[in-house]
């Protein structure tokens, strides 16, 4: 979902909004030089998903174009509210065989990215049912064939990356354009 890493400038306006919905998502970046790793190698594996390595904290969402202010005033206090932190990452998963997905673990900073998440699913705006409960991860690979998921899944159990966490990102998808990152919220206000 994400479209870059770590933006330090507050976007504003952002993204485009074409109609009077709009797909948006939030997501916390993989800074380089692990971020292109990871997006490099899901496309190895033939997934043909082009969004760089993220963990997503609210996924997809079709809101009213009207509701982004207050969608975003939510998340200004949400950042406020939560403390940066220390995410590592570190081997592989997977969650077959209910969905064919390889991932990236999260060792620590699974519950801020769980914190966050829900705080963020607070909002009347965002509430949604989630089809699975909700599980931080660094997707590689989807929906490819199972020697690519094997593959994969072997070559990246040694992974490891840990890096500060001080923002997430408010990302917008209009139809017309790929997730375009929209606002950064800093975390600690």
């Amino acid at each position: 979902m994400a479209e870059g890493v770590a933006r330090s400038v507050d976007q504003g306006p952002g993204a485009p909004v074409a109609g009077d919905s709009v797909q948006i998502g939030i997501a916390v970046d993989i800074p380089e030089p692990w971020g292109s790793l990871l997006t490099r190698r899901r496309l190895e594996a033939g997934d043909q998903n082009t969004v760089p390595a993220h963990v997503t904290l609210l996924g997809p969402t079709e809101i009213p174009v009207s509701a982004l202010p207050a969608v975003e005033r939510h998340l200004v206090r949400v950042a406020a509210e939560h403390l940066p932190f220390t995410l590592h990452l570190r081997g592989t998963g997977t969650f077959r065989p209910v969905t064919q997905v390889v991932f990236v673990t999260v060792a620590a900073g699974i519950s801020e990215c769980e914190l966050l998440a829900a705080a963020i699913n607070a909002a009347p705006q965002l509430r949604r049912e989630l089809r699975f409960p909700y599980h931080p991860h660094v997707t590689v690979a989807q929906d490819v064939a199972p020697e690519a998921l094997d593959q994969v899944y072997e070559d990246l159990a040694d992974f490891s990356a840990m890096f500060e966490v001080d923002h997430f990102t408010l990302f917008s998808h209009s139809g017309q354009t790929r997730w375009q990152p929209r606002r950064d919220f800093r975390l600690g206000g």
